[in-house]
């Protein structure tokens, strides 16, 4: 791989990635310091505690997202470990097709940023959120690390089916676009 290739790499993560990740912590920072923590293991959304932006439409809450996409593997003890593992091999796996060429676009490069940043945010929750709960302040490092979370605050819901989108965050909406970016990518270099 070429110098000037990680120097891209580089200035993407200082221009992009950096700004995002910086966002999502702030705003993550601020709903957790603002709103009341969650009952201990409980998951979902608090509607008497959430901020009514657009009625029927947009609220700020706190939800404790221990899984992934949809709150998959909320609650379960292989949760921690593996939710730390899989981005830790993506990273690898971001690295490996940056330096074999494959982001060839500036859309992929750029949705490569975003997946970094994304990742960056969530990781970055689940190893110091467990630490903060109050419930375990006493706890061991191992129970306060495993009860690491991702903290979820944007809640949509579709107001045509009245669906309540799964809340989200800033990291979790880099990762959203830069998978549309990617696979927008792909079509657009297929069809070249």
């Amino acid at each position: 791989m070429s110098q000037p290739s990680f120097q891209l790499l580089g200035k993407l993560l200082l221009v992009i990635s950096l700004p995002l990740y910086i966002l999502d912590q702030i705003s993550k920072w601020w709903v957790v310091k603002f709103f009341p923590e969650p009952p201990q293991g409980y998951t979902g959304i608090h509607p008497d505690d959430a901020i009514t932006v657009i009625p029927g439409f947009f609220n700020l809450t706190r939800v404790h997202n221990q899984g992934v996409a949809f709150g998959f593997g909320n609650g379960t003890e292989w949760a921690p470990i593996v939710f730390l593992l899989v981005p830790a091999l993506a990273v690898g796996l971001l690295l490996h097709f940056w330096k074999k060429g494959a982001f060839t676009t500036t859309s992929m490069k750029v949705a490569c940023a975003l997946l970094f940043s994304g990742i960056a945010g969530n990781v970055t929750d689940r190893l110091l959120q467990g630490f903060q709960l109050s419930y375990l302040r006493d706890a061991s490092f191992w129970e306060r690390f495993k009860a690491g979370y991702v903290v979820d605050f944007l809640d949509f819901t579709i107001p045509l089916i009245n669906y309540r989108w799964p809340s989200f965050n800033v990291a979790d909406s880099c990762i959203s676009v830069a998978a549309v970016l990617l696979v927008v990518s792909s079509f657009r270099e297929e069809s070249s």
